[in-house]
């Protein structure tokens, strides 16, 4: 199949219904067992959310475990000093994620009486949330079916629908979202995207990818 942009036509409707029927039973059966993995809970999805961005699984699993231990809600969040936060985050790195973390906190305690968003619009309106964050947190914690696109989703994508690298104008990354959003099945939308992820992570990596295993 020749290269083309991301501009034009992807999956067809047969290869999507049959690509999310294998995917799903892929990741329900093969996943990582990732703690953030084992509950709905948004506070805790949100948390391995930021956690994750820019840094490895392996890595973020003791700062996870650390910060729930420490911090077991959104309230004891918003309530800690902010120079708490950041002795618990201290060694990831990034540390603009964490002040953004501890913000939003303080605006959902004070100013939504400690309710949390429940669509990635709302989620997006926080410090520190994109797209691709508020996505991944409303899919997971409230089955919204909104696409969550990361880097590992990306490739996926631009090479399930054999689309020109390096997918880096605004129209192209557009695209891509939009295949996303065509692919998203209604039922189950977050494992859907966090099977996505897994298959980058684990499969379509970017380098050497195990195209016969996929």
């Amino acid at each position: 199949m020749s290269a083309r942009s991301a501009a034009e036509p992807g999956i067809s409707l047969a290869a999507r219904t049959a690509l999310r029927r294998a995917l799903l039973r892929w990741y329900r059966r093969t996943a990582r067992d990732l703690p953030w993995r084992r509950t709905r809970n948004p506070y805790r999805i949100w948390l391995s959310e930021i956690l994750l961005q820019q840094t490895r699984v392996e890595t973020v699993e003791p700062y996870y475990q650390r910060f729930i231990a420490a911090l077991p809600t959104v309230a004891a969040l918003a309530a800690a000093p902010l120079d708490r936060v950041l002795q618990l985050w201290s060694g990831l790195g990034y540390y603009t994620r964490a002040r953004s973390l501890h913000r939003a906190a303080r605006i959902i305690v004070e100013q939504h009486g400690g309710e949390f968003p429940r669509t990635a619009a709302a989620w997006q309106r926080l410090p520190g949330i994109g797209r691709y964050t508020a996505g991944a947190i409303a899919s997971i914690a409230y089955g919204e079916p909104v696409p969550a696109v990361d880097g590992n989703v990306r490739r996926v994508l631009a090479r399930l629908c054999n689309f020109t690298a390096p997918l880096d104008t605004q129209a192209d990354q557009a695209a891509i979202w939009k295949q996303a959003e065509r692919l998203l099945p209604r039922q189950s939308p977050g494992d859907f995207n966090q099977a996505l992820m897994e298959l980058g992570a684990r499969v379509c990596t970017p380098r050497r990818p195990q195209c016969p295993d996929c």
